[in-house]
């Protein structure tokens, strides 16, 4: 745990220079592609602007290059051969930078996958002045009764959510306020440690250094959910490639996560396996004539196959709309029954406000706002990200919702539980003990 806390800590200082520099890149490590957008700031003086307001990505930088290629050596939004996976990284990074005409050392990257698991924890302490000081804030996160996450687990997030100064509840930052008692309640977001120390070391193969890393689930809400949405209560369902990232937000704040292995991948080889057709040409098929809706024309319309395997009549068949609309939509439904058992998990009915917010790549199916209304039960729109400075128009899709969030996240990053002083005194003792040993062990 201390060494998890100081490595944050370290990315968010590495962040902070980068941007005095003046520059940095965006990474959105996916399973079909990789995006890589380079940022320019327009001075740290205008960095310091709290929170994520309606505007927040207007102030403070510019897109200046943009880049995508095609992801390899990613499965379910984790890595799997690095070799390739850092390939396609390269590529992605040289061409956006070869747009910006700029050379970028520091990278801030996000990641779907890697099993997250949200905890909600709480604490609270008595104020020894009667001011809320930041020592205060870092004592009352530190009073945390912080969950064993088991073996093998890193905490990716941990935000305080809601702070309470005696019978004060709903305060976003007490700080300066008077009180007697202070308590917290943080929402600590849990990943498989090995994705992030592959997605960090492959960072490293390719002469970069890590700046921050954040999940594509978090970064997605910030960017594709409106003010009242992320105020009032909503969810934001990003369908990606290989996995569907899950995050609920109440009171701007991230309050639970939750990844779903399937997407966009797994509709296009249902439809190579059902066609009988190459995977490149059913992605074609897929973005062209899909849908989940079938109506009565659907019989009568015709696609026709045009796949190079050598064989003409198998090559130029046709197969009716209706026939591809019934191949897609049983596993778009599976995806959307998988979301909502997670939803269900999360409470999420008890929020005030249940707004469901389709983004990412896998949305722009036709006809999928209305299943997943029916399935999940909800108000259901879809959600393209915010428009910011410089963003190219070929990146203002809801493919690009993660990178857009990502930032977002990277010029006004909401307060995490390192951005605060923590008492040695005050860490966990099972989480010391295990320090103690990593450092005995490798010193």
């Amino acid at each position: 745990m201390i060494e998890l806390y100081e490595s944050q800590r370290a990315m968010r200082n590495m962040r902070k220079a980068a941007m005095q520099r003046g520059v940095v890149a965006i990474l959105d490590v996916g399973t079909s592609k990789i995006g890589c957008l380079v940022l320019r700031f327009d001075g740290a003086d205008k960095l310091e602007v709290e929170g994520v307001g309606p505007m927040a990505g207007q102030a403070g930088f510019r897109v200046i290059g943009a880049a995508t290629t095609r992801s390899r050596g990613v499965r379910f939004g984790e890595i799997h051969a690095m070799a390739e996976t850092e390939r396609a990284i390269r590529t992605a990074v040289q061409a956006a930078q070869k747009m910006a005409n700029i050379r970028v050392d520091h990278v801030i990257a996000c990641f779907s996958g890697a099993e997250p698991r949200s905890y909600g924890v709480a604490g609270q302490l008595d104020l020894q002045g009667n001011l809320v000081s930041e020592q205060d804030i870092g004592r009352v996160l530190s009073a945390c009764d912080i969950p064993d996450f088991g073996q093998g687990r890193e905490v990716l997030h941990a935000h305080p959510v809601n702070f309470a100064l005696d019978h004060r509840t709903g305060l976003g930052d007490p700080r300066g306020q008077v009180g007697q008692q202070l308590s917290v309640d943080m929402h600590m977001l849990t990943v498989d440690e090995i994705a992030i120390q592959n997605l960090a070391y492959c960072v490293k193969r390719c002469d970069l250094e890590l700046a921050g890393v954040a999940s594509s689930a978090y970064v997605s809400g910030l960017s594709a959910l409106v003010e009242d949405e992320l105020e009032l209560g909503a969810a934001c369902i990003d369908m990606g490639g290989g996995a569907t990232s899950i995050s609920v937000f109440m009171k701007k704040h991230m309050i639970f996560a939750d990844t779903v292995t399937m997407g966009g991948d797994h509709v296009t080889s249902d439809i190579s396996m059902g066609l009988q057709v190459p995977s490149n040409a059913a992605e074609r098929i897929k973005t062209l004539f899909g849908g989940v809706v079938a109506t009565g024309r659907d019989d009568s319309e015709m696609i026709e196959m045009r796949s190079e395997t050598g064989d003409w009549e198998h090559d130029r068949r046709t197969v009716s709309r209706a026939e591809l609309i019934g191949i897609m939509r049983p596993r778009v439904e599976e995806i959307l029954e998988e979301v909502r058992a997670r939803l269900d998990v999360a409470g999420f009915e008890h929020l005030p406000s249940q707004q469901i917010v389709l983004t990412g790549g896998g949305s722009q199916i036709p006809g999928l706002d209305g299943l997943a209304s029916r399935i999940l039960g909800q108000q259901v729109r879809l959600g393209r990200p915010l428009r910011v400075h410089g963003l190219p128009q070929a990146a203002t899709g809801p493919a690009f919702s993660a990178a857009v969030g990502l930032c977002l996240f990277a010029a006004h990053p909401q307060d995490e539980w390192w951005d605060f002083e923590i008492p040695v005194d005050r860490y966990p003792a099972r989480s010391l003990r295990r320090a103690m040993k990593w450092f005995k062990d490798n010193w």
